[in-house]
């Protein structure tokens, strides 16, 4: 025998005592379908129903005249509307990843993150330093994350995206500002210290409260402005007490951070309801950049020039300088591509704070691997920077 009962979608606690009530006892004798059940006891299976539900059988149908408690007991299964099985009562919930499963992954994250970017940095300034190059040392870096992509869809590593020319054409911004913000960003780091070309970049919010403000019109609350003050003052300080200055190298970071604010703009917009997962982003980013860049390098450096600038390079160097460059341009890729993969995994305020953070790691640590000199006043100004980075994240949210 089978019964089908329909629960409403709303999430209700059905028990067995709530399905079949036993036979409250009266002076005269009523008929039931069903034989009377014993009371339960306090630790009862309850299930949570948020789906229909379908009696798929009921055992225990009988003598109405049986004497034995225990036989009169029914045994009741069901399935939801969307299962072929009948479940159990007491299967509990699969239980979610715990809080210090998630901090661990985070930690990973970001631990992953900061070494490839630190390691990125100082090979990319010891590329620059024995081949000032910065257009070609650029796109060797978007050839190199390329061709790793394309090996590992080839090779089943990575699965392959799906992707339509809707997908290209609204990429094809955002890889114009990526392409524009990482040659000015190589640019600025092949005429001034690491440590200077990311205390600029550190001014990054207020490019992109500016820009959201007078471009997009968009609002932010007082706070987000407040946060402003702290960012351009200590980048100004840093940049009047820097020993080194060079403008092509502070125009270069000023450049890089307006084009990563709108890339940032372009991809919020253009790829909402999109499928493509942060690795396979960022790859298809590399290659259409790649595209963009390659022909522009050209006419700015050239083949002759790159050649009579490797030769010099590796005869002041020797065969080492090619590992610098393949290591440049592998970690320039893994640091990216680690950075877009995380974005799928933890809140932007997270990722802002992560940010902040790793500017601070690239900054000492290159300080302290090229030795660069800094004055105290210099340091108060970076230090005043990254504060009100931190502060913007904050009050961002």
């Amino acid at each position: 025998m089978s019964m089908i009962s329909s629960v409403k979608q709303s999430t209700v606690t059905i028990s067995g005592s709530d399905i079949f009530r036993p036979k409250s006892p009266a002076p005269t004798r009523q008929f039931s379908v069903l034989p009377p059940l014993p009371a339960l006891k306090s630790g009862r299976s309850v299930v949570a129903v948020a789906k229909p539900l379908y009696v798929s059988s009921i055992a225990g149908f009988g003598s109405l005249g049986r004497s034995s408690i225990n036989s009169s007991l029914i045994t009741c299964k069901a399935y939801e509307a969307d299962r072929s099985q009948p479940i159990d009562a007491n299967i509990e919930k699969a239980k979610e990843p715990s809080e210090a499963a998630k901090r661990v992954k985070i930690g990973i994250y970001f631990a992953t993150w900061w070494a490839l970017n630190v390691i990125f940095n100082i090979y990319n300034k010891k590329v620059l330093n024995a081949f000032p190059f910065p257009w070609l040392t650029s796109t060797l870096s978007l050839a190199t994350g390329s061709l790793m992509m394309l090996v590992s869809w080839a090779t089943r590593i990575a699965e392959t995206p799906k992707t339509d020319i809707e997908f290209w054409k609204t990429l094809f911004p955002v890889a114009v500002a990526h392409t524009i913000g990482h040659v000015a960003a190589t640019v600025s780091m092949s005429k001034v210290a690491v440590s200077f070309t990311h205390i600029i970049k550190s001014g990054e919010p207020a490019f992109s409260v500016l820009v959201s403000r007078f471009l997009l019109g968009e609002t932010f609350p007082v706070p987000v402005y407040l946060s402003l003050i702290p960012i351009i003052g200590g980048c100004a300080l840093a940049a009047v007490t820097e020993l080194n200055f060079n403008m092509i190298g502070f125009m270069g970071a000023m450049i890089s951070n307006l084009a990563f604010v709108f890339r940032n703009i372009f991809s919020k917009k253009g790829m909402k309801g999109k499928s493509v997962g942060g690795m396979n982003y960022y790859a298809c980013l590399s290659m259409l950049s790649l595209l963009i860049l390659t022909p522009f390098a050209i006419a700015v450096e050239g083949p002759q020039m790159w050649a009579v600038g490797w030769e010099k390079a590796l005869s002041q160097i020797g065969p080492q300088f090619i590992w610098w460059v393949a290591a440049q341009s592998v970690f320039y890729h893994l640091y990216n591509q680690v950075s877009y993969m995380s974005l799928d995994e933890i809140s932007p305020l997270t990722f802002s704070i992560g940010n902040t953070m790793k500017r601070i790691s690239v900054i000492v640590s290159s300080i302290i691997i090229f030795r660069t000199p800094v004055q105290p006043v210099n340091a108060l100004g970076a230090a005043i920077a990254v504060l009100g980075t931190f502060l913007y994240s904050q009050a961002k949210q």
